[in-house]
């Protein structure tokens, strides 16, 4: 491989979320990667802080044609330039969006068990939250429809999220699918906000289908919030994009970012998503790559060394969904134990919502060294567990 995705790099002592943690402790919790960016994107960084210069920033021409190119080349989804416009991230958007396209007491469709801070983004706002569980076989998750359209259909719902590839599952949403979601929210006049930050980690062989590429009744009645930061490893950079095709929908949204004061670049969330979409390529499929070995290794280890554990067939993000059901009905205590006992830090399925309970989340986005890490101390933590 060109790029070097082996070496570790030790991220404590650097104020980072994710190894705020004991020293023993290995965090396998919170959705970024310990690789470093594409070095393309690391000269654009360095070439931006040599300026000297760290004035007020404005999105230039190279911004817009960075996305259009990626999405048409990667996604085959021809976006126009009027459509986009710059945000700080994508919870600042959908947190905006909730803020713009609502009114306080209505309600949210989400899709769990979800993204959990999907939740605040509703609750923190004094929305009200709807779920609508997806239904899940032991093997797979699926859209139960026809509870989203009772869902959709309530007088109160006036918007749903949508998680486009889906957090935690894994799941692609395939172009069937997500028509029929279009309809049922065009039917049912709930404007739908599609999260598409995912999008470009799908296994090699799989593509994800923006939601808006669906249809006209798609294009028109959906904000879709995208991002080079889940991909690239950038999110404390802080960079994002909203797309909104429908003219009246999207100045609504300008409005909203603008009032809540998300629409203003650092100096380097330019030229680092130009950067990644421009020159970030090869490494991004080297890192699809890579990843897929690390979740085949995963799915290979858990199998032969953790009975009782289980992982939904899943085929996008870098995060697995540990169905840990034949152990105990809430992996909480699990999660804990495992903390406590063996220093792996894992996100518990509880908070995500709908049949969470029983699962654990597992970040996979590491070198190939900790994650047979924190395979043993899965393996060790599993062997000396009490009844839960």
């Amino acid at each position: 491989m060109k790029y070097d995705f082996d070496t570790i790099v030790d991220r404590r002592q650097t104020a980072s979320l994710k190894w705020d943690v004991a020293e023993k402790e290995l965090p396998m919790w919170v959705a970024d990667m310990d690789f470093m960016t594409a070095p393309e994107i690391r000269e654009a960084v360095l070439k931006r802080a040599e300026h000297g210069v760290f004035g007020y920033s404005i999105v230039p021409e190279e911004w817009y044609q960075a996305y259009l190119s990626w999405w048409e080349r990667r996604h085959g989804f021809l976006m126009e330039k009027e459509w986009l416009m710059f945000c700080t991230g994508v919870i600042p958007a959908i947190s905006s969006i909730v803020r713009k396209l609502t009114t306080p007491a209505e309600k949210v469709v989400i899709q769990t068990p979800v993204y959990n801070i999907f939740f605040n983004c509703i609750l923190n706002n004094g929305r009200q939250v709807l779920e609508s569980p997806l239904v899940y076989d032991g093997l797979r998750y699926r859209i139960d429809f026809e509870d989203l359209e009772m869902k959709l259909s309530d007088p109160q719902t006036s918007m749903m999220l949508l998680c486009n590839p889906h957090n935690p599952t894994g799941n692609i949403w395939d172009r069937d699918t997500l028509q029929r979601i279009g309809e049922l929210c065009s039917a049912y006049h709930v404007i739908l906000v599609s999260d598409e930050i995912h999008c470009d980690l799908t296994d090699p062989g799989y593509e994800y289908v923006p939601f808006a590429s669906v249809s006209d009744p798609c294009r028109e009645n959906s904000v879709t919030c995208i991002a080079p930061t889940k991909a690239f490893n950038l999110a404390g950079l802080q960079t994002a994009a909203v797309c909104v095709p429908n003219p009246v929908l999207r100045h609504k949204v300008w409005r909203g970012l603008n009032t809540d004061e998300a629409a203003e670049p650092n100096v380097f969330a330019v030229s680092v998503a130009a950067a990644a979409f421009e020159k970030g390529e090869p490494w991004l499929e080297e890192l699809r790559k890579y990843l897929l070995e690390n979740k085949n290794r995963v799915r290979e280890f858990i199998r032969r060394e953790a009975a009782g554990i289980t992982i939904p067939d899943s085929h996008a993000t870098y995060l697995l969904w540990l169905d840990c059901g034949m152990l105990c009905s809430d992996a909480a205590p699990l999660a804990t134990f495992l903390r406590r006992e063996t220093g792996l830090y894992l996100s518990r399925g509880d908070q995500f919502g709908g049949n969470g309970k029983p699962f654990l989340r597992m970040n996979i986005a590491c070198p190939r060294a900790v994650l047979e890490d924190g395979l043993q101390r899965l393996k060790a933590g599993v062997k000396a567990l009490p009844q839960l």
